[in-house]
């Protein structure tokens, strides 16, 4: 896992390997204003490498705030400009329940876990 930078709460982490439908990008910790540009980057990075589907795996992100959704957005709205796709695992009821608070559990494919995100591919 690659570290990133250290929040309030713990360390920041990424991981990216593949999944059935493309890669999956992993995120450990919290997704904040200091961490949410790395995660940024390296999605930017993936997509530029011509990616079809992305899966950002926040299973184990115990926070995520305004810049991080901003962040996921962006993502998904640069795949949809070339017909990609990105999913979400969100297996914590707390950070799902910022993206039904935010209503964009309407906005994005969220899947309970990885295995369930490999079966769909994102439908």
């Amino acid at each position: 896992m690659d570290a990133g930078p250290v929040t309030e709460g713990g360390q920041f982490g990424l991981d990216v390997d593949g999944g059935a439908h493309g890669p999956v990008v992993a995120v450990t910790g919290e997704i904040d204003l200091h961490s949410a540009p790395a995660l940024r980057d390296r999605l930017a990075e993936i997509i530029d490498g011509e990616a079809a589907h992305v899966t950002v795996d926040l299973s184990d992100t115990t926070f995520l705030d305004s810049m991080a959704l901003g962040v996921l957005l962006g993502a998904k709205k640069r795949l949809a400009t070339s017909g990609g796709e990105l999913d979400l695992v969100v297996s914590n009821p707390g950070i799902r329940r910022i993206f039904e608070i935010t209503m964009l559990d309407s906005v994005f494919t969220i899947h309970s876990d990885r295995a369930a995100a490999d079966t769909t591919g994102g439908r």
